[in-house]
């Protein structure tokens, strides 16, 4: 199996990934008048939200490097876990306890790793620790806090839209001027993110909903180690 190629391929998507979220900001907000507050105070009440929670759910999908991404997590304190896919070839994805599980279907290992990976690793999940170069870019996908925060620090002016409604939720827009993404804000119950949205070619949507509730990680039984496999080889 050509594990380098496999790795390389998971940590561009995961470097694209966090890049395409940089170029946009999102949030929610509480209904204490938020929405009456300065652009960069809706920011920083967002995020304060957003780090104080336990767990959340986000979804979504955007254009990296031109190639469609798509992703469904489950973020949690102590980990995450979910779907993603880049240009239809889908992995599934859980980080818990400080190693990385990944576990491709048979077009992604055949995609990133040849007939080989795919012979070797069909129906089975791959792990290694998330100290492991190739694999911290996608531990972050499965840290809520690191996620949220890659989302909301990097923007320009932004300038403040008026009130509407996303996903059956009253917001209040943020437009980032110069890099085109829109942050909508709740305006009632706290201000968590509710959705990232950025149009044009590099664009997409990312949503952020259940927050706070419960969700159940466990790691996958009979996972090949990374470590073992590169020493056999």
């Amino acid at each position: 199996m050509r594990a380098r190629p496999f790795l390389s391929a998971c940590a561009v998507l995961a470097l694209g990934l966090a890049g395409a979220m940089l170029g946009g900001c999102g949030g929610s907000s509480s209904g204490n008048g938020i929405a009456a507050k300065t652009p960069n105070e809706i920011v920083a009440a967002s995020k304060a939200a957003a780090d104080a929670a336990t767990s959340a759910h986000v979804s979504g999908s955007i254009v990296s490097g031109g190639s469609p991404v798509t992703l469904d997590m489950q973020l949690a304190a102590n980990g995450g876990r979910g779907q993603l896919a880049l240009s239809g070839l889908g992995f599934e994805l859980i980080q818990l306890g400080g190693t990385v599980y990944i576990k491709g279907s048979s077009a992604f290992y055949r995609h990133v790793g040849g007939a080989a990976a795919a012979q070797l690793l069909q129906g089975r999940w791959l792990k290694a620790s998330t100290t492991t170069p190739e694999f911290a870019s996608l531990s972050s996908l499965t840290n809520l806090h690191r996620l949220i925060d890659a989302a909301l620090a990097s923007h320009g002016t932004l300038k403040k839209t008026a009130t509407t409604t996303v996903k059956g939720k009253k917001v209040v827009g943020l437009t980032d001027q110069s890099q085109g993404g829109t942050l909508y804000v709740a305006t009632t119950g706290k201000p968590y993110p509710v959705e990232i949205a950025k149009s044009g070619a590099g664009g997409g949507t990312l949503s952020f909903d259940r927050w706070n509730q419960a969700v159940s990680i466990a790691p996958p039984a009979n996972a090949i180690d990374l470590a073992q496999l590169r020493a056999g080889h």
